[in-house]
Parts: C-alpha cells; sequence; structure tokens
C-alpha cells in the first residue's frame, strides 16, 4: 500500500513539473480535477458543508495566547509514563490520568483544544460527565488522533504512518462524538544523509489525503510534519533546509488535493540541532525557525502550533518567547501543541496518589500559563519548572496501541 502511495506521489510531482514545463499557460492537474465538479471554481471546497464551522473552530483553537493540551498518547505509550510513577497500565488508571489533566482548574484559560485518544474520547468522568462535555464547559475544544501509528518504509530506519483505511468512517463518527479537529503525525528522520525522497513524499502524500479526508467530515485537520529531534552532529541549518523542504513538499500535495487552508492548523517541529551539538540558545532556534516557517506556510493558514519533541519544560517555553520575539507580525498565531511539556512533571507530581491530586493540576497549569505568555511575547519568568533535560523517547512502531 505504501509503495502504490509512493508512486502516486511520484507520478503526481512527474505530471506538476511537465505542466510547469510547458509554461505558465498548462493547466495544473487540480484545475483539471475541480473542472470535473460541478459548480466550480472551488468547486471542491464549496462541497464542504462544515466549512464555516471547521474555519471558525481553526481560529478559536489558534487564538493568540492560548494553545492545545496533545494528550493523545496511545495505550501503549502511556502505560510506559504511568509505569515510572508505579501505577498499573489499565483502563481506569489511565481515564483518572485524562481526568486529573481535564478539570485542572482554570486550564481553559490557556489552552484552546485538546488532542485526545480514541479510548478518552469516549470516557466519562468520575461524576458520569464525558470528557468531550467537561472540555467543552472549560471551554477547550475536544480533537481526536486519528492515525493508526508508524511502520517501517525501507531498510534505512525510515517510517510511514498508516490509518487512511476507513478514515473518513472515523471522522464522521469522531465527529457525532464531539471532536471538533483531528491530527495526524509524520515524521522524518534528519541526519547527515536522511531523510530518503521516498520518506518525504510518503509522508507528505498521506498527510494531504488525511487532511482532506477529514475535511469532508467536518473536522479541521492538525497537519504534524515532524523533523524529528534525534542523535547526532548535524547542525541547525542542516535541519532547518530538511525541516524546508518537507513542509514545502506537505503543503504543495495540500493545494493538489483542495484542502482549504483556512480550515487548518499546522504542529511542526521547531529547528533544533542534533542532540550531540547540544542545547542552542532559543534566538538561534527563533532565527531558523522563522525562517522556516516565512518561506513554506501560507498566510492562510490560522496557526502554527509547534510540538515539544523532546525539549524540556523550560526549554519549550523559552524558545516559544523567542519565536514571537523574532516575527512579532507573523500572520498566524505562533503557539504550542505540548505533551511532554506539559505533562511531565505533572505525573511526577501526582505519582498514583489522591493526595496530589491538586499539587499535580496546579503546575500543569502553571506550565499551561507560561507557554501561553510565551504565544503573546509577554514570558519574563521565573519559570515553574526551572532547568531539567530533554525528554526523550523513541519513535515507536506498531499500530495505536489499543
Amino acid at each position: 500500500m505504501a509503495g502504490l502511495r509512493i508512486a502516486a506521489g511520484l507520478a503526481l510531482l512527474a505530471c506538476t513539473s511537465a505542466f510547469r514545463a510547458a509554461g505558465r499557460s498548462a493547466v495544473r492537474p487540480s484545475a483539471l480535477r475541480m473542472a470535473l465538479i460541478p459548480g466550480q471554481p472551488y468547486g471542491t471546497q464549496k462541497s464542504l458543508e462544515k466549512l464555516d464551522e471547521m474555519i471558525k473552530t481553526a481560529n478559536t483553537i489558534a487564538k493568540t495566547g492560548r494553545g492545545i493540551a496533545a494528550t493523545d498518547e496511545s495505550n501503549a505509550t502511556t502505560g510506559k509514563r504511568l509505569a515510572t510513577i508505579g501505577v498499573e497500565n489499565t483502563e481506569e488508571n489511565r481515564r483518572d490520568w485524562r481526568e486529573l489533566l481535564y478539570t485542572a482548574p482554570g486550564l481553559g484559560e490557556y489552552v484552546s483544544g485538546a488532542i485526545m485518544f480514541e479510548e478518552t474520547l469516549y470516557q466519562r468522568a468520575r461524576n458520569g460527565k464525558q470528557f468531550v462535555d467537561l472540555l467543552n464547559e472549560a471551554g477547550i475544544i475536544p480533537g481526536i488522533k486519528v492515525d493508526t501509528g508508524m511502520q517501517p518504509l525501507n531498510p534505512f530506519g525510515e517510517t510511514a504512518t498508516q490509518g487512511l483505511d476507513m478514515l473518513g468512517a472515523r471522522c464522521e463518527k469522531y465527529y457525532e462524538q464531539g471532536a471538533r479537529f483531528c491530527k495526524w503525525r509524520a515524521v522524518v528522520q534528519c541526519t547527515h544523509d536522511l531523510p530518503s525522497e521516498q520518506a518525504m513524499v510518503e509522508n507528505a502524500h498521506g498527510l494531504a489525503r488525511y487532511a482532506a479526508i477529514a475535511q469532508s467530515a467536518g473536522l479541521v485537520p492538525i497537519v504534524e510534519p515532524e523533523t524529528t529531534l534525534g542523535p547526532g552532529d548535524h547542525s541547525i541549518e542542516r535541519v532547518a533546509e530538511v525541516s524546508e523542504k518537507f513542509n514545502s513538499l506537505v503543503f504543495r500535495f495540500l493545494n493538489e488535493y483542495d484542502v482549504v487552508l483556512e480550515a487548518i492548523l499546522l504542529k511542526p517541529n521547531m529547528v533544533l540541532p542534533g542532540l550531540d551539538l547540544g542545547v542552542p540558545p532559543p534566538e538561534e532556534v527563533a532565527k531558523y525557525t522563522v525562517q522556516v516557517m516565512k518561506r513554506t506556510v501560507p498566510a492562510a493558514v490560522p496557526g502554527i502550533h509547534f510540538l515539544s519533541g523532546g525539549m524540556s519544560e523550560e526549554e519549550s517555553t523559552l524558545n516559544l518567547q523567542a519565536l514571537n520575539d523574532e516575527y512579532p507580525t507573523a500572520p498566524w498565531s505562533l503557539t504550542f501543541s505540548y505533551g511532554r511539556a506539559l505533562q511531565s512533571t505533572t505525573l511526577k507530581t501526582w505519582a498514583g496518589k489522591e493526595e496530589n491530586w491538586d499539587a499535580a493540576q496546579d503546575i500543569m497549569v502553571q506550565l499551561a500559563k507560561v507557554h501561553a505568555q510565551a504565544c503573546r511575547g509577554e514570558y519574563t519568568g521565573p519559570h515553574p519548572v526551572p532547568g531539567g533535560g530533554r525528554i526523550l523517547q523513541p519513535i515507536r512502531l506498531g499500530g495505536a496501541g489499543k
């Protein structure tokens, strides 16, 4: 299946190149598709029944000064994290952990959306209320992870994201349950030699197909092209180069599949060098990250929600502040979609003990607050979790870990 998608993607690129070679008057492939749709121009976009709602949702989530809580870890990944505090990986314990996060008093002031795992989307809190209702009451829009994990792509250790099968039906079901946006993660590795063209095309194509399907079901797609932080001595310039190429390819495919950019959100990586080179100053991260975003992200996109990607909690805040210092007039909000940078110390504080519940929620809200301040360019410190090392985890292969 992956091979077929790669072949299709390469064929599409070749087709587009041929049209370009023929001159400016040549008809683009997307125009050929639109010509077959009644009511064109923009026939595909006009056929989206919930387009106005999706644009409103995207703008609400991307509002400056608020971000996304990424709580979509699979059951397997959640189990590994619970194990670090001596808590068994059961449905009840996973539910308690998510309830602690979602019911933190005041969280909605700093968080506009929460990405959930499928199990969590259907769970109820101890008081019997569904999590989606609790989130909506707090002013937090519920979202859902829809990819089903990564599988090996080639002998070089690269991966392709799975989950397109029956995606349309699943998205419709998630919308009925209360989700209003969704997320799909696509990862490429960066070294002196990687990523391969194969990996970039396969993953960019998958992101575009997913986004088109999600919008047809009324869900705002979070598009997550991640040039992942990993071992090596490759420079920050090398990561910027790879991120720029990957992002450019992603938006090329999004346009070919007639995805409405006003109704998506982007979740990219910040530009960080290989781990062997240590932690760069925030100003350097901001310089190269803003450069990549300026060169690749159209102004139509409402928000860029950066992933924390293994950065420490304080590093995540400082880099976000530096981004907004570097580009205070950005056409998109420069904000966050953090998982570990919100949850790591929160989990340690809770430690699975009821008596620590309030303290854990308090640290969660404090972290959300400083990240939100950084989104507005207003963070001055002190940080609730100063210092700390990188919070790294290996890429996990396999399904969604149900």
